[in-house]
């Protein structure tokens, strides 16, 4: 190796660690130099979430009105979501049961 390559490798190298032991011995975090917080509360996300589930409900209630279905609650949407997760989970036992007998055991990544 010439002289020039060594030296702009290891001020990559040095730059590099310079900046990772500057991450780890920073005495502030990141989201404190970016002064970075959460604009909204956890309970007003999760008050959100619960409005943002009742619209979808009501807008899809006014469709299936228009097109004479009954109306469903979210109880029927639960349930829904049982029953396919079920079908699902019976889906993947048959599905590895039948790769087992080919001689196919699953990895950690498949499960």
């Amino acid at each position: 190796m010439d002289t020039f390559t060594l030296i702009v490798t290891g001020a990559m190298v040095a730059l590099i660690v310079w900046v990772v032991l500057l991450g780890l011995y920073h005495p502030k975090s990141g989201a404190e130099i970016l002064d970075w917080h959460s604009t909204r509360s956890p309970e007003l996300e999760a008050q959100n979430d619960i409005d943002d589930l009742a619209q979808m409900i009501a807008a899809q209630n006014e469709l299936r009105t228009r097109h004479g279905k009954h109306v469903r609650t979210e109880d029927d949407f639960e349930r829904d979501v049982a029953r396919h997760r079920r079908e699902l989970d019976e889906y993947a036992e048959r599905y590895w049961a039948d790769q087992e007998q080919l001689g196919i055991r699953p990895s950690k990544k498949d499960i």
